[in-house]
């Protein structure tokens, strides 16, 4: 598996790494209590989505929505609070 490190790391570099329905782990530290959190998640999955609209904008607060395929639910994940993804055989590390 390689490790690589990316110098400009953003929401859109996030987006293009983990799009078309991958599955990827991410550990991250959450901005609620500063504890580090792992997930094994993807994007774009629909099927568990309720009725009703985010009181928030994901993008405005730099968070990537991804649902949790242990805990099977919705999480938002802050970009700059990721420590380390791993996708397509690839870790990246920010720590």
């Amino acid at each position: 598996m390689a490790t690589n490190t990316l110098p400009q790391f953003n929401l859109t570099n996030l987006h293009n790494l983990v799009s078309g329905g991958a599955i990827f782990s991410v550990e991250c530290i959450k901005r609620s209590n500063g504890k580090l959190r792992k997930m094994v998640c993807r994007t774009g999955v629909t099927k568990h989505l309720k009725s009703g609209q985010k009181v928030y904008s994901a993008k405005a607060h730099n968070l990537l929505t991804v649902f949790d395929m242990e805990n099977q639910g919705y999480r938002s994940i802050p970009v700059d609070a990721i420590q380390k993804l791993s996708v397509n055989g690839q870790t990246f590390n920010f720590a």
